[in-house]
């Protein structure tokens, strides 16, 4: 029984609210003011891919290993931020546990999941793999024109072949 309360006692621990409520999408699409991010690395929505191995190492480099944390910070999947004039999509939370999973995908307003965020490989060399050190080539955002994104459809794929998705309101994931 204790289990069926642990994420509700852990979510309220780090501060997780558990969602209440459906999140309408709306139907306006924008085009964005910058490139897409590329994948880099060949990644293709299509492509056929084995399941990595799921050996926990305590590096947090496999589903096994990032799925329950990202399952419980849902919430902080992505975050948009007016800055300068344009809205940030920020993907930071979902970066900093890129290395358990395949593919960010998205679409805005109500577009479906099929633009992929460019994601740094891991940094196996290091003491955390995930640690990102190439901002630069990656940044953890996109651009769009000001107040133009009211709301975000986020896939992820995990590195084993299964997915998780969520759905966001503008107000429910902007940041100051």
């Amino acid at each position: 029984m204790f289990d069926l309360f642990l994420p509700l006692i852990l979510g309220a621990a780090v501060g997780i609210e558990p969602e209440t409520s459906p999140i309408e999408v709306t139907d306006v699409i924008v085009e964005e003011t910058l490139p897409v991010l590329d994948a880099g690395s060949g990644d293709d929505l299509s492509a056929a891919r084995e399941p990595e191995p799921q050996l926990p190492m305590g590096k947090y480099t496999t589903a096994l290993e990032v799925r329950p944390i990202l399952g419980m910070t849902k919430s902080n999947w992505v975050g948009i931020r007016e800055y300068e004039g344009q809205d940030l999509v920020y993907f930071s939370h979902l970066l900093a546990w890129r290395c358990g999973l395949w593919d960010i995908r998205y679409g805005i307003n109500g577009a479906p999941a099929e633009t992929v965020v460019g994601m740094e490989p891991c940094n196996e060399e290091f003491a955390q793999p995930n640690v990102m050190v190439d901002i630069e080539n990656f940044p953890p955002y996109v651009v769009y024109p000001l107040q133009s994104v009211e709301s975000i459809y986020i896939e992820i794929v995990f590195d084993d072949g299964t997915t998780d998705f969520a759905q966001f309101d503008r107000n429910e994931v902007r940041i100051p």
